[in-house]
């Protein structure tokens, strides 16, 4: 065990499972010398002051013990924002203390946090005083990946670069990465000036799924030219992509109970056909939809790491085992474009 102390009060009621870097494969990030594992567990949702503390604490540590050692968040992940952070840094100090060295922690910038003009997009002044609002939430001296979280037009992009290269030097964060850059020469120029600064980008964060394919209109092929490793969020689309709705709306699904995200006119007659569909391939695969929806998201060359989002254990342990059967034939994949393009 690494011998490490979290700021603040702390106590140790985990011990995690010595059988937790068995069955999770780490693939490599671009041509650093980080390994993510290939399902990491995101807090966009069910860890916020609305949640209950409980459930998403025994998510983190099922997660962990599993091999998911890549925890995911933002500045404004709740509701509230910051809660998300909070949230996870009382599971740090309560459970995960002397594991910090084996976990890979990060943390974003970029939409709105504060009020006033200093609280929002990509300036120097708020891309360092959010991470540093971020680390005191979660007890942390430092992050493993500190991202952008989306483009910012009116901000110079060497402005917000230089802020990531400032942040690293800081010791602030090991590592940093950008989000939500769809455009290919968007990409390529952050990319470029972090290289040039002396800080290349470790990652790019964005949205990939067999319903929703933007990334691959140009920003994948970046990355491999760039040597910038990926890694997706939405894989399964709002849970549209599992067999959550393949029989109708849940009273209890998001649907039904949040429609923030998902409204029950979102799902409609020809999507559900091709739902449907998709999930005939998966049987055929010998695996549910949304294994074989990670399966698809991690086929893709520079993706080393899909970011799942949970609202219970059982969730966590179906995804992992995505990773047991990642390839595709020919005809599969044809088949899946045929539904998807």
């Amino acid at each position: 065990m690494a011998l490490y102390q979290l700021k603040g009060e702390t106590k140790m009621n985990y011990s995690a499972s010595e059988n937790r870097y068995n069955d999770m494969s780490y693939p490599r990030c671009g041509h650093s010398g980080l390994q993510l594992p290939a399902v990491s567990l995101g807090l966009w949702h069910n860890f916020g002051e609305t949640a209950l503390y409980s459930n998403g604490r025994e998510m983190v540590l099922r997660a962990f013990d599993l091999g998911i050692t890549h925890f995911d968040l933002a500045n404004n992940y709740g509701p509230p924002p910051g809660s998300a952070e909070s949230t996870f840094g009382k599971i740090l100090r309560d459970d995960l203390i002397h594991y910090r060295d084996e976990l890979i922690v990060s943390t974003k910038a970029g939409y709105d946090m504060w009020p006033g003009p200093y609280g929002n997009f990509g300036s120097r002044k708020y891309l360092i005083a959010s991470l540093d609002q971020s680390l005191a939430r979660m007890g942390l001296d430092y992050v493993d990946i500190f991202y952008h979280h989306r483009p910012d037009p009116d901000t110079p992009l060497e402005e917000t670069m230089t802020a990531l290269d400032h942040i690293v030097r800081s010791g602030k964060a090991l590592y940093v990465g950008i989000s939500n850059y769809y455009s290919p020469e968007d990409a390529r120029k952050a990319f470029r000036v972090l290289k040039d600064l002396g800080t290349p980008c470790l990652i790019h964060q964005l949205k990939l799924n067999m319903l929703d394919r933007r990334a691959e209109e140009g920003v994948l092929d970046v990355h491999e030219d760039e040597g910038v490793g990926c890694i997706t969020f939405s894989p399964l689309e709002k849970g549209i992509l599992t067999d959550r709705y393949l029989n109708g709306i849940p009273s209890d699904s998001r649907a039904a109970v949040d429609g923030r995200f998902l409204k029950p006119e979102d799902l409609n007659k020809p999507l559900l056909e091709k739902v449907h569909h998709l999930n005939q391939i998966a049987v055929n695969r010998g695996q549910s939809l949304a294994q074989m929806a990670l399966a698809w998201n991690l086929n893709h060359k520079s993706v080393c790491s899909v970011l799942i989002g949970a609202s219970r254990v059982s969730q966590i342990e179906e995804c992992v085992k995505a990773q047991n059967h990642l390839d595709f034939t020919e005809e599969e994949l044809k088949a899946i474009d045929s539904l998807t393009l």
